[in-house]
């Protein structure tokens, strides 16, 4: 993924009831923006500009000295892989290889939906509650602010974002109402599966060390 502001994947109005226009024209086409803009200002800067978004994350992961490039950056692939974790009529029970791997990793649908809300809602403060792959299993993590799995070595397999900007319009202080929406009726099941096959070796890759191919390889179809 370069440093410019995807377009959605679908139309402003696509999520409606759900998320509204007005959310998704504020929360894409300024936070997001916003942070790519910046970041791209800062990438300049230390001559990173030209780095794939993945990369400049992870060279600037843990320094304080370039902190800022590192939240706007991370912001930015953050909330590029959000607006693909979402699909209009997507969410309920998952089918294909995410549904296996959850019963098998996350106890099922349902311990997985209770799970992932409680990330969202147990968050304190802004941040993100993740499915993840790590370690050959699933699990659900949460990072804070702009922090992001691929600073860590995880896989994201979905993300719902639990700043404020990307539910105060709809949903005021009601972050488990949007949670519970989210997963109801908005997550892609088939970006997850999507990322699910992009992590399976391929038959002339399986006997590489699993080193030649990085943990945190770009997974966001189509940007």
């Amino acid at each position: 993924m370069q440093l410019a502001l995807p377009a959605l994947p679908y139309p402003y109005e696509a999520l409606e009831p759900f998320i509204s226009r007005a959310t998704l024209e504020l929360h894409h086409g300024k936070h997001h923006k916003a942070y790519v803009d910046k970041a791209r200002t800062l990438a300049k800067e230390v001559r990173l500009a030209d780095l794939p978004l993945e990369l400049i994350i992870q060279q600037t992961a843990g320094q304080d000295r370039h902190r800022a490039l590192f939240n706007n950056a991370a912001q930015a692939w953050n909330h590029a892989f959000y607006w693909r974790s979402l699909q209009p009529g997507g969410g309920g029970r998952p089918d294909g290889e995410i549904a296996a791997r959850i019963d098998r990793d996350l106890g099922g649908y349902d311990a997985f939906a209770a799970a992932f809300a409680a990330a969202a809602m147990g968050q304190f403060g802004s941040g993100w509650a993740w499915l993840v792959q790590g370690g050959g299993k699933l699990a659900i993590t949460t990072t804070g602010n702009a922090d992001t799995p691929i600073a860590h070595g995880q896989v994201p397999l979905l993300a719902l974002d639990v700043w404020e900007h990307a539910y105060y319009l709809d949903y005021q202080n009601r972050r488990a109402d949007y949670a519970d929406a989210l997963i109801r009726h908005l997550i892609s099941w088939d970006f997850a599966n999507s990322n699910l096959a992009r992590r399976r070796p391929s038959a002339s890759a399986a006997d590489r060390p699993a080193t030649d191919r990085p943990a945190t390889e770009p997974v966001v179809p189509g940007l």
